[in-house]
């Protein structure tokens, strides 16, 4: 994996994660939760600042708040952007994104390898807009640019590492393309683990409810960009309404402050934990980029700074066997989500894509066996052995 030096320009972002985002903290090492909706102003004059300028943190918080913008400026300066915006969730900021700069007419071109959610509302409400979207894969190099339609299309969506499988989309290709706004979920990687904008992409996004948080206790979406890109999302934002609760922003700052040593712990025990799945003879297959059986292992030792905390394998025997080893863990827990303190496992084909058809699942590579494990912080000698004892009917049904 990539290893950024500091120089006298910049610094290392375990540090970054620290001293970023504290405009609304004053002398306190702590940042308070901003929890009004509205402030008073002197007059028409002030009150016309207010509701006129550009996110004032001081008017409606609909429009902004002072926690919050401290929590958009920590992600701004980890992605390496000019700003970032905060919403409800990471739908919250997809389709926000979507809706801003797509109207009837409007071209996307997306990868096969998405989250379902980010499907459904491509194939749902996009449709109904008249939205057309071009389906392509995204391990696929050219793949992206050879669907984009000169003049029509607006966005090339990507998601990478993807959700459930971990394949990886090549952010050099995609920052290269010109015309259409290129925009990447990433967020299995975190800002952490790969910053798009740096080899050109224009947007990223990220569920903040998931490692960014870190703790299972905040529901979140942000978007980095370049700032008057993401005035004009904000813009649509406020009408749309997918706003950010003080209160999440709050404990999803105190989640960066600890980023750097979280995803650090979890990656090297995904990293274990991938490799002695990868071996285990229930196992058909283990996926996690880095393994260098990955099929991108070489892209993501270019792109990523670690393999990340998300891991998936396939159990063999199909969903009789997936679902043994689900009901056999203790330690790891059944739950449907990421990034937190706690080692997760879900079953993606009847949870986080349980939207999809057979044909669709099929067509995904989401096997009836497939699990997905989103790594904690847990001892990884712990989690294996809860693994092996859980894969151990497996084993013997063979």
């Amino acid at each position: 994996m990539t290893n950024d030096h500091p120089s006298s320009s910049a610094q290392q972002p375990a540090t970054t994660a620290i001293t970023a985002g504290r405009s609304a903290n004053g002398t306190s090492l702590a940042t308070p939760l901003w929890a009004s909706s509205t402030w008073m102003s002197t007059g028409l004059v002030d009150a016309r600042r207010r509701a006129t300028g550009r996110r004032s943190t001081e008017f409606y918080s609909r429009y902004a708040n002072p926690t919050v913008r401290a929590f958009e400026e920590a992600i701004a300066a980890l992605e390496g952007a000019e700003d970032a915006a905060a919403y409800a969730s990471g739908m919250g900021a997809i389709t926000t994104t979507i809706l801003a700069l797509c109207s009837s007419g409007s071209h996307i071109v997306a990868q096969h390898q998405l989250y379902a959610g980010t499907l459904a509302f491509l194939q749902g409400p996009c449709r109904r807009f008249g939205i057309d979207v071009t389906y392509v894969d995204g391990t696929k190099p050219g793949a992206f640019a050879a669907a984009v339609q000169p003049g029509r299309t607006m966005l090339v969506l990507a998601e990478t590492p993807s959700n459930p499988l971990l394949e990886l989309i090549d952010l050099d290709e995609l920052g290269a393309i010109k015309g259409p706004f290129t925009v990447v979920d990433s967020t299995f990687a975190t800002p952490l683990g790969q910053q798009p904008i740096k080899h050109g992409v224009d947007l990223v996004i990220h569920s903040a409810t998931k490692g960014i948080d870190g703790h299972n206790d905040a529901t979140l979406g942000v978007i980095a960009g370049e700032r008057d890109r993401l005035y004009e999302i904000w813009g649509y934002g406020v009408l749309h309404g997918a706003t950010p609760s003080p209160a999440d922003a709050l404990n999803a700052l105190r989640g960066i402050r600890t980023l750097a040593v979280r995803t650090a712990h979890q990656s090297k025990s995904a990293m274990q934990i991938s490799t002695a799945l990868a071996t285990h003879a229930a196992v058909r297959a283990a996926h996690y980029p880095g393994l260098t059986t990955h099929p991108q292992y070489e892209l993501g030792q270019r792109q990523m700074r670690n393999g990340g905390t998300v891991l998936a394998f396939d159990v063999a025997g199909g969903l009789e066997h997936a679902t043994s080893v689900l009901d056999r863990v203790r330690l790891v827990r059944v739950a449907t989500s990421l990034g937190g303190p706690e080692t997760l496992m879900c079953h993606p084909a009847t949870s986080t894509h349980s939207s999809l058809t057979a044909e669709e699942l099929a067509a995904a590579g989401i096997t009836p066996g497939l699990l997905r494990v989103s790594v904690g912080l847990e001892d990884p000698n712990d989690l294996i052995a809860d693994l092996n004892q859980a894969l151990e009917r497996v084993t013997t049904s063979a």
